[in-house]
């Protein structure tokens, strides 16, 4: 894709090689290795040599390693079998996609329109080569939750020296499905300028008889994970007439093997040759129609005007496909809402949408951030404008958010219903209201289906400020929050929804008050013969300071259906606080769940003397929404390890308790009404004497891109000290910072741990706050990132991981927590053995 701000191509984390815009070239020389290990070169200079396509990162069968999502090249796709591939089954979706609705009639924004443009948002979670499959225990994740303006998401990725295909990995099909947003996979062919080599175009379309192998093995992918289709996007020079023929012959032909799905990106033309058009054009047109649909929609780039998407419409329209199958290109990667978009040119004031939206990562909101709250802040500014209110955009800013433009869809559509605004990430883990793990996580399989509307809170006094809350929980790591001064009904919209009530039809509410007595809280239901007028139904008063259910009896209304959840708060207080944990519509009782069975451990590893990973597998009997997998503490109590939809997790830290000889694992069902299942168990043993961990990195050879001083090398950075003065340390300077040290053979390693400038006396505002950590087996191989940080301010970081490897790369991206350009280590650490 083409970019206007290079360097911005050439960081570390950047997922993807991009090449700029000719015409909006940024002169700047700034160049830096970038994720996929080759080096983009800055106008001018040449481009770096082909790497050699690695084999794709595998867990040996047996380990109990971390499983990743999956990229290949391909001519490696051909050889992937989901029997053969001990990460396969880590990374499939259980959650089908759900059926999505959007009433015209409740939609929170006047000027929104629904049923015509959608929205596609192009989002790199990770590296390529370093996106887990099932979460982490890191708080720190982009964990969206604005998907009722989201219709398609790509997981953006792939690399000449990672892999061109990039699989989406289970946690977000997972939450996208939930919420009735498809999902494609990324095939990137790069410029030449960045290590793309025509031959793989050539390789991805070759055939066998009359079949497309690889896009066999697309469609086997797709399904087997459970994600939608694939974005292509095609940027490899060289190419020809003949070989855009196979690439608009290959998806035709996967299309019709699906069902699978295509996005093709506005490059390549039918001449073969490489030349955006920013429109649908005679040039480009053959890869939506020739006459027969080729690809189910087009992303186009980034430099369309008015003119050129009304005649793309017209162009569309001729062809017999919907103007809307458009996607128009905005690029928020380097400015998010500050962003100059011509938005009448694509949703003009009170006429039709022009064409659909493709937002090119919206994660920016998540990058850009100084922390979680500041995170949550932006992604709102983003999606529902500046106000936190989407009934409200008005601003002077020329952004006024996606909610201006594009009325809300709801997957809430079948019962039974449950939330406990779980958001798939926080420093804590509650179930039933009860602390079952500290610490940081994400986990987007667990996330909820979060409110339509953020927020909306109608009242003719003072308004109640509603919140994700992520000091308490029900379940999850967050709850819903109202707080402010009451002195008049707040009526807070939360759901749109269309749920049929039946005889034996239920509302449970879940509710936290500061104190025991009244909650002056309602429930809200607004029916679809008047879907915008409210009933309200009293919970009555807590009888104390934790967590309460309140069960209401929908009986009364059998036979019309739900179209708004919401609550009403009315009474007096000066400083009104209660949490919702939980809000459900079922029918009849909760319903039992069976127990999983045939747990077993497919693989451990030992990360140190006292902690392993593991992975492990068991077999549920009906759906249920997730499994919990739990340890027994020597005490008799658990702790929470986990979850997921899936039938295998992978454990990344289990921990022995003092001289246990053994620890029981336990995985519980949870069933869809969150009724929960007898807990099927195994034994993870402890050896005696465990392998000891050494700092492997200690006085080796250490190289690095740059040193500020003669006396501040990389081999300060490796001599295990840490001495006053300010002098012990690695210093670089230069626009490129790397550290890099040859451990002398392949180790294994369990952990990196970095010291930063405040652990050598100097200031915290020193401290590195983004970086990556990479490794590889030998020089000849491509690094792969094991770790991933951003928005450090600690002394000290430890970083867990798995992998075995001779070298290791220290990469710094934002070197302090301020505009101070120097980077500085006192000691980069390798343990293992």
């Amino acid at each position: 894709m083409r970019r206007t701000l290079l360097p911005l191509l050439c960081g570390v984390l950047a997922a993807t090689a991009l090449v700029t815009h000719p015409a909006q070239a940024d002169p700047s020389p700034a160049v830096s290795p970038s994720a996929d290990s080759t080096v983009r070169p800055a106008p001018g200079e040449s481009a770096p040599a082909d790497p050699a396509p690695p084999a794709r990162r595998r867990a040996a069968a047996g380990s109990g390693d971390q499983p990743y999502a999956s990229y290949w090249h391909p001519n490696t796709i051909l050889d992937w079998n989901p029997a053969t591939d001990p990460d396969a089954r880590f990374n499939r979706s259980r959650v089908p996609l759900r059926p999505r609705v959007s009433d015209p009639a409740l939609k929170a924004n006047a000027n929104a329109r629904a049923g015509e443009g959608r929205v596609a948002s192009l989002v790199s979670f990770a590296p390529t080569s370093g996106n887990p499959s099932q979460g982490a225990l890191d708080p720190n994740y982009y964990a969206f939750t604005h998907w009722q303006y989201v219709d398609t998401l790509v997981f953006w990725g792939g690399s000449a020296g990672e892999g061109l295909i990039l699989a989406p990995n289970a946690t977000v099909i997972d939450a996208a499905h939930r919420n009735g947003v498809k999902v494609y996979g990324t095939v990137f062919f790069p410029p030449t300028a960045y290590g793309g080599q025509i031959q793989w175009v050539r390789d991805f379309v070759t055939k066998s008889g009359s079949t497309y192998p690889v896009a066999d093995k697309l469609v086997q992918v797709a399904q087997h994970y459970g994600f939608d289709g694939w974005f292509i996007n095609q940027e490899t020079a060289g190419g020809d007439a003949a070989l855009a023929t196979e690439l608009r012959s290959l998806m035709k032909y996967a299309r019709a093997k699906g069902p699978v799905e295509f996005m093709w990106y506005d490059a390549m033309t039918e001449s073969g040759s490489v030349s955006w058009q920013d429109a649908l054009t005679t040039a480009n047109d053959a890869f939506l129609s020739d006459p027969a649909r080729v690809s189910d929609s087009m992303f186009l780039d980034f430099g369309w005007t008015s003119a050129k998407l009304n005649s793309s419409r017209d162009l569309a329209r001729s062809l017999g496909r919907d103007e809307h199958e458009l996607y128009s290109g905005i690029d928020t990667e380097a400015n998010g809402y500050n962003t100059g978009v011509p938005w009448d040119a694509v949703f003009p004031a009170g006429q039709p949408h022009v064409t659909s939206l493709g937002i090119y990562r919206p994660e920016w909101t998540w990058k850009s951030s100084t922390g979680p709250a500041d995170f949550r802040a932006k992604d709102s500014r983003f999606w529902v404008g500046a106000n936190a209110d989407p009934s409200n955009t008005s601003t002077s800013s020329a952004w006024k958010g996606l909610a201006t433009y594009i009325a809300e869809s709801t997957p809430v559509t079948a019962k039974p219903f449950v939330t406990g605004f779980n958001t798939g990430h926080g420093d804590f883990y509650n179930v039933g209201g009860t602390r079952v793990r500290d610490g940081g996580w994400n986990n987007l399989s667990v996330q909820d289906v979060p409110p339509t509307y953020q927020w909306i809170v109608s009242s003719t006094g003072s308004k109640l400020t509603p919140s994700i809350d992520y000091g308490d929980a029900y379940e999850g790591g967050s709850s819903l929050r109202l707080t402010g001064r009451l002195d008049a009904a707040n009526t807070v919209r939360l759901y749109q929804t269309r749920l049929p009530v039946a005889a034996d039809t239920k509302l449970s509410v879940v509710v936290k008050t500061p104190a025991a007595g009244a909650t002056n809280l309602k429930a809200a239901v607004a029916f679809t013969d008047s879907p915008t007028s409210f009933t309200t139904i009293d919970l009555g008063a807590t009888g104390g300071t934790g967590w309460e259910r309140r069960t209401l009896d929908l009986s009364a209304y059998a036979g019309r259906t739900i179209a708004q959840l919401g609550l009403q708060a009315a009474g007096t207080a000066d400083s009104y606080d209660i949490r919702v944990g939980q809000l459900a519509v079922y029918d009849g009782a909760v319903d039992s769940v069976a127990a999983p069975t045939g747990m077993t451990v497919l693989g451990v590893t030992d990360v140190s003397a006292t902690r392993k990973s593991l992975r492990l597998s068991w077999t549920g009997a009906g759906q249920a929404h997730h499994y919990d997998v739990y340890r027994r503490n020597p005490d008799g109590t658990r702790a929470y390890l986990g979850a997921t939809p899936n039938d295998a997790y992978f454990v990344p830290r289990l921990d022995r308790s003092g001289t246990e000889s053994a620890t029981t694992i336990e995985v519980e069902a949870v069933g869809a009404e969150y009724g929960r299942s007898a807990a099927a168990t195994t034994t993870i043993s402890w050896s005696d004497t465990p392998p000891t961990d050494t700092n492997l990195a200690l006085n080796r050879p250490a190289t690095s891109s740059s040193q500020c001083n003669a006396n501040e090398g990389p081999a300060k950075a490796v001599n295990g000290t840490v001495n006053g003065g300010n002098t012990d340390k690695w210093c670089a300077l230069a626009a490129t910072k790397w550290l890099e040290v040859d451990l002398g053979s392949v180790k294994t390693l369990t952990r990196f741990v970095v010291k930063h400038a405040q652990a050598g006396g100097e200031s915290p505002s020193w401290n590195t706050r983004d970086f990556t950590i990479q490794v590889r087996a030998a020089a000849s191989d491509a690094w792969t990132t094991a770790v991933t940080v951003t928005g450090n301010t600690a002394a000290t970081t430890t970083h867990p991981v798995t992998a075995t490897a001779r070298y290791a790369r220290l990469t710094i991206t934002k070197p302090t927590q301020n505009a101070d350009p120097a980077a500085r280590v006192y000691e980069f650490e390798a343990w293992g053995s």
